[in-house]
């Protein structure tokens, strides 16, 4: 695995954003952060609540100057279905994530185990969940990694370290 580092300059990521676009990165221009979540997929029932959560709350990180995206290895169809059954509607949702993107950023993969509580069948290799916080410059702020769907960072949480690092010009950690 690639470790990222606070810092620096994440590695490419090209995806394709709904309804059908290419999106990297420095196509966003935040005033603060790019808020990129990585989700496992439509096949992952706590994923639909974490982005829900993540919708209700766009509007707060808008007005800290926050940009937020979704992304994950699923397809197209399967992320259109994520934005139309979850009801996401104002959050973006970008798919097509290549394994090797994922493991560059530091995401762990799986396997496909079969058909999940949510009635949808696992792919044969799909990321799990992580949170980055890129500058402007698409350099990593912060990341938070997991192995599995649970015990990730809440949003009202990251806003409430949001207002703290923008208010105090916090420096990024984890550089050494």
């Amino acid at each position: 695995m690639i470790a990222i580092m606070p810092q620096l300059k994440v590695p490419a990521l090209n995806l394709k954003l709904l309804p059908e676009r290419a999106w990297q990165p420095s196509d966003d221009a935040p005033e603060h952060f790019s808020l990129l979540v990585a989700y496992r997929g439509l096949h992952c029932p706590i994923c639909k609540t974490y982005l829900q959560d993540l919708e209700r709350h766009l509007d707060k990180f808008q007005q800290l100057g926050v940009e937020a995206l979704a992304f994950s290895t699923d397809t197209k169809e399967r992320a259109e279905q994520t934005k139309s059954e979850w009801a996401l509607d104002q959050l973006r949702i970008a798919y097509d994530l290549s394994i090797d993107e994922a493991r560059a950023w530091g995401l762990y993969i799986s396997s496909g185990q079969g058909v999940t509580s949510a009635g949808v069948e696992e792919p044969t290799l799909f990321n799990e969940p992580g949170v980055f916080l890129l500058r402007p410059d698409q350099s990593l702020y912060a990341a938070t990694l997991s192995t599995m769907p649970f015990a990730r960072p809440h949003f009202n949480e990251i806003l409430g370290a949001l207002e703290f690092i923008i208010d105090k010009d916090y420096p990024a950690r984890g550089e050494a």
